[in-house]
């Protein structure tokens, strides 16, 4: 796997509040090496081992986008869902960041039809046939695609299973997290001080309930896949 430099901060991550972990009572002692001190009832995590991580991270999303392979980024809770969304965006990402429908990876056969049937109602609604359908069908119909937008929105275009996911809050995402190890999808995921380090591929420890920490990991991830993807075109 290709090192290279990513300019990860600590001094960033601090004023992001990525060290801010769980209280001392709401941790999981697999998570002891990564902690570095308890402060106020709350633990601190070791930022020189989170910018470790992370870079390792960095390094192989970016080999993965630069070899033309697709990203899933996941993360449903209020606090992470609008920086999942952007993130992705701006990195032409799969995502899901409204609600982990069960079996949404293993059981892809059916998430396939119901994407099939989105994209149907899209394109229908595009041309105006929903419009001259009757209006209690057109109704109906119109609150389906409202309903698989919430909650397909974000992968509307992925056509087989991702390469590699990515994990905002390890036991939000708990379900997702375990098709893909079912699958042997790798995982890179983000972990407070109450997760399990050893479940993830690489696991990021961070603060997992800070708007301003998720960005910032998040951030640094999309770049390094936006490297990738530049790299891809430029070699193909």
């Amino acid at each position: 796997m290709t090192r290279r430099y990513w300019n990860i901060n600590l001094e960033e991550m601090m004023e992001a509040g990525v060290h801010f972990g769980h209280g001392t009572r709401k941790w999981n002692p697999r998570m002891a090496p990564y902690i570095s001190a308890k402060r106020k009832g709350i633990h601190i995590t070791n930022l020189t081992r989170t910018a470790r991580f992370l870079s390792e991270a960095c390094d192989l999303v970016f080999d993965a986008a630069s070899r033309g392979k697709q990203f899933l980024i996941v993360g449903t809770k209020n606090k992470a869902a609008d920086s999942v969304a952007s993130a992705s965006i701006r990195a032409r990402c799969h995502y899901v960041n409204k609600k982990w429908l069960g079996g949404m990876l293993t059981n892809w056969s059916t998430t396939e039809t119901r994407l099939h049937k989105f994209r149907d109602l899209r394109a229908e609604q595009k041309t105006g046939r929903l419009n001259r359908l009757p209006k209690r069908d057109a109704a109906m119909l119109k609150r389906q695609l409202s309903h698989l937008q919430t909650y397909l929105g974000g992968i509307k275009y992925m056509t087989g299973l991702p390469d590699i996911v990515i994990i905002v809050d390890q036991q939000e995402e708990y379900t997702a997290l375990r098709e893909c190890v079912t699958l042997g999808i790798p995982t890179i995921c983000l972990i407070d001080t109450n997760c399990d380090p050893d479940l993830a591929d690489i696991s990021i420890p961070a603060n997992d309930d800070a708007i301003a920490s998720i960005r910032l990991i998040l951030n640094k991830l999309v770049s390094a896949i936006l490297e990738g993807r530049s790299s891809y075109i430029r070699n193909r």
